[in-house]
């Protein structure tokens, strides 16, 4: 099945090797979305043969850019930038510019290693300073760090600084795009905040990459009430022509949902 489709797609468009072609082995899922035209994003790096990785001639959009670690207390920040550190020479060896954050671990099905109901002005501090060490990572090696939001109600419960409006106001404040931005998922914004075109334009000076996927269900553009045509037409006219990358299980066939995720970005 054929993924081209008429008129252009101003952005680059990528996939997560994670959730789709599953019933082929890691390094085949990426050379299969590398022969379909795609960039390549990857989670955890140690669950990875980099090495094998490489020679799929793939380009890499993005990969998780810490193993443990959390934001918002003395020794989990410290964990956090050690294996940050640790994820850039992998990074590095992919060609990957773009190494991925959350509020806190994720563990088992995408939940918090360490759960957080409130988050106190203490730990929105400490993020920040963490966060801003991060930053000086970043610019130290060549790289950009990424904070992701993420959702609570459905997926990941307990997470600290999971709103779009939590990670917007961490990198915003301390307003170094070049080596921290935000990893706007558009899913986790559309549940339980949505109004996603103004979102984008809100945080537009700080995306480093932008991922989507339907709600309900997780799936590609086009099987939900995401309205991504839409929100395509209104990143062109703000001349934003970054990564878009597809963070979602195909809904039926693997290949359908390439094709409806490239036709969602296509103008």
């Amino acid at each position: 099945m054929s993924t081209s489709t008429a008129g252009r797609s101003p952005f680059t468009l990528a996939v997560s090797s994670e959730m789709v072609f599953l019933s082929l082995p890691p390094v085949e899922r990426v050379r299969r979305l590398h022969e379909l035209g795609f960039q390549v994003e990857i989670w955890d790096w140690t669950k990875h043969d980099i090495s094998a990785l490489a020679r799929t001639g793939a380009t890499f959009s993005s990969m998780t850019g810490y193993v443990t670690g959390r934001l918002a207390d003395d020794a989990g920040a410290d964990e956090l930038l050690k294996t940050a550190a640790q994820s850039i020479p992998v990074a590095k060896d992919l060609g990957i510019p773009r190494l991925n954050l959350h509020g806190t671990g994720l563990g088992d099905k995408g939940l918090p290693v360490t759960p957080c109901e409130v988050v106190t002005g203490t730990m929105w501090l400490k993020a920040r300073d963490t966060l801003s060490r991060l930053a000086d990572l970043a610019e130290q090696h060549g790289v950009t760090f990424m904070l992701e939001n993420l959702n609570q109600p459905v997926d990941h419960p307990g997470t600290p600084f999971g709103r779009a409006e939590d990670t917007l106001a961490l990198v915003s404040s301390i307003n170094r795009p070049a080596h921290l931005g935000l990893n706007l998922d558009l899913y986790h914004a559309q549940i339980g905040e949505g109004n996603l075109v103004e979102l984008t334009q809100r945080c537009l000076p700080w995306i480093a990459e932008i991922q989507v996927a339907d709600v309900p269900g997780r799936c590609e553009p086009g099987t939900g009430e995401i309205h991504y045509p839409a929100i395509a037409r209104a990143l062109d006219a703000a001349g934003w022509q970054g990564v878009i990358g597809l963070e979602g299980w195909a809904a039926t066939d693997d290949e359908l949902a390439l094709q409806r995720f490239r036709s969602a970005f296509t103008l």
